[in-house]
């Protein structure tokens, strides 16, 4: 009984894993896709020079 309990934990925490993976994986894409529409998006400013659409 506590074997087969094993693989079926271990089963469920490398479901769970793989999920979460797949998960942060399109999070990372949407960030992506923000940053890159900030980028090409971004205002000039009046004054000119350079602008930045992020504060670091």
């Amino acid at each position: 009984m506590v074997p087969l309990l094993l693989v079926l934990l271990l089963a469920l925490i490398l479901f769970g894993a793989g999920f979460a993976v797949k998960v942060l994986w399109w999070i990372a894409i949407a960030v992506l896709v923000l940053w890159l529409l900030g980028f090409v998006m971004r205002s000039t400013p009046t004054g000119g020079g350079r602008s930045r659409w992020y504060r670091w």
